[in-house]
């Protein structure tokens, strides 16, 4: 799913989490960091879900994607797709002391405190 995304022009990295959802049960969800001047819009995330749909199959379409500065990292560039999914449905993050840039967790919660997901 991940390298779809990436594999588009404009995106230069993806994190794709499982979130809560009323009718699915679980759904999946994509943060994207976009390529310098890459603008991030309806369009783009529409573009983005479908061509996941096209390539993996409508069931694996995401409920949404959402461009992000910057995604939760390590010092070893390993994505913590469990710090972001944690902060995205407001579960406690844990351990965040091996993160490399943990200012990226606040525009997840911000994302998640716009949309906030149904109980």
């Amino acid at each position: 799913m991940e390298s779809i995304l990436v594999a588009h022009p404009q995106v230069s990295e993806a994190a794709a989490v499982g979130v809560p959802d009323p009718i699915k049960g679980e759904a999946l969800l994509c943060f994207c960091v976009l390529r310098k001047g890459a603008n991030g819009n309806v369009d783009l995330a529409s573009a983005l879900k479908n061509k996941v749909a096209t390539e993996l199959g409508k069931a694996l379409m995401p409920k949404d994607v959402l461009f992000v500065a910057d995604i939760p990292k390590t010092r070893n560039a390993k994505v913590m797709r469990r710090i972001v999914r944690a902060a995205y449905i407001g579960e406690t993050l844990g351990d965040t002391s091996a993160l490399e840039n943990p200012a990226s967790l606040e525009e997840i919660k911000r994302f998640a405190s716009e949309v906030r997901l149904p109980a």
